[in-house]
């Protein structure tokens, strides 16, 4: 148990309060929840960081200190560099297991010059190695169908583009989204603001808008995920940051810098009147390419003849019929029939020659035994045996009366 004295409460010897010490965490939690969102400077000691990539250090001002904790995912907006002095913005947490109190970073910025310098060097570097500040650049539309503006609640800026409008297109559609542009979260703000203009599907532009100011109040617009986002947009981003000197990355990583809002809204805007020009010039330059054309086929056919026309054509069609012609003999069929015919008619002859009948023809015979056998030999016969005798016309049937002696050939 802790015992709590309240000396606003004393009149006099009064008792103090009896609390666990649960409760007296739970009250302290709470009173520290009503600190809220801080901003405050120190320097830097003793980073750690962790593999869970959560970051720990000590932020140290004189004889204050405090720890200070970030999450991985908050490392591009949080520099811990031992030794440089920053501001941190977060919130004061407390943790009544442990009964720790830390400082939870939303945003880590340098303060001085040269940590600046070097803090945007460390991002130019990283941004040149991923090709996303040397990478082609997105061209302007001609006439958007929506201009979006990210710009701060300063009148002046948004004044600036507003006039410009008028007076180059009246009532030309604008979307503008007010966010902080300077000071502890506007990195933050600026690019919310411009994810929620690509979200909306009419954007076809959008431009960055400050009034100047110097490196420090510029630093947002060197945000890291700023610049991410710019080349990751789906339409052309222009910046119009208001200054010459101190130049923030986002302009070299912009589809377009200008100087100043004024200038981003005349590169942007289309001009009326400008466009009733072109539009004019286009007109004129369509009517006298169809009046030439026009002027070039009535001297064509003025100075044509449609006799010699035609029967040039008639010549031409003549002489390609003729081609095809000739094309058709080289493979007609009768150019492969006939020497066929003659080939068939030779075999024809051959076979002729070859055909049994056709030596019966000349008076052979053929003779055969009553069983159908061939007989070559008189000696195979004997007087008495009987004879089937073919003959080139018809056949008879004969009885061997004298078998004669074998004739020898010649």
């Amino acid at each position: 148990m802790v015992t709590l004295f309240d000396p606003e409460r004393a009149t006099g010897p009064t008792p103090p309060r009896t609390l666990s010490l649960v409760k007296l965490s739970a009250e302290v939690a709470r009173a520290v929840a009503g600190i809220g969102r801080v901003t405050v400077e120190g320097e830097v000691v003793n980073p750690r960081p962790r593999p869970s990539g959560r970051t720990y250090f000590t932020l140290r001002d004189r004889a204050a200190q405090i720890t200070v904790s970030f999450a991985g995912n908050r490392a591009r907006r949080c520099r811990a560099v031992a030794g440089e002095r920053v501001a941190v913005t977060g919130s004061v947490t407390y943790r009544t297991d442990s009964g720790q109190l830390w400082l939870e970073a939303e945003e880590v910025v340098p303060v001085g010059a040269g940590a600046i310098a070097a803090m945007l060097d460390e991002t130019r570097r990283r941004l040149t190695a991923e090709g996303l500040i040397g990478r082609p650049r997105r061209r302007i539309p001609l006439v958007p169908r929506l201009v979006g503006v990210v710009c701060g609640a300063d009148a002046a800026v948004r004044a600036d583009i507003e006039s410009v409008a008028h007076e180059r297109f009246g009532g030309y559609p604008i979307r503008f989204v007010e966010v902080g542009v300077s000071g502890p979260g506007a990195a933050e703000s600026v690019t919310s603001g411009l994810r929620a203009l690509l979200a909306d599907e009419r954007v076809d532009v959008v431009i960055l808008a400050r009034g100047g100011g110097d490196a420090g109040q510029l630093l947002p617009f060197s945000d890291e995920e700023l610049c991410r986002a710019i080349c990751r947009a789906g339409v052309p981003v222009v910046t119009a940051i208001g200054h010459d000197r101190d130049r923030p990355l986002c302009d070299e990583v912009a589809d377009l810098r200008c100087a100043t809002p004024s200038l981003a809204a005349a590169a942007v805007i289309p001009s009326r009147a400008e466009l009733h020009q072109r539009l004019d010039r286009m007109l004129a330059s369509v009517a006298l390419a169809a009046e030439t054309c026009l002027a070039r086929a009535v001297v064509r056919l003025e100075s044509s003849d449609p006799a010699g026309v035609l029967e040039a054509a008639a010549g031409a069609a003549d002489a390609a019929l003729a081609r095809a012609a000739a094309r058709l003999q080289l493979v007609h069929p009768g150019r492969r029939v006939e020497p066929a015919v003659r080939r068939l008619n030779d075999r024809r002859a051959t076979l002729d020659a070859l055909d049994p009948w056709r030596v019966l023809e000349r008076g052979y015979a053929i003779v055969r035994e009553p069983g159908g056998a061939v007989v070559r030999d008189a000696a195979d016969l004997t007087p008495g045996d009987g004879l089937d005798v073919q003959l080139a016309r018809g056949r008879v049937t004969a009885v061997v009366k004298e078998v004669a002696a074998t004739v020898e050939r010649g």
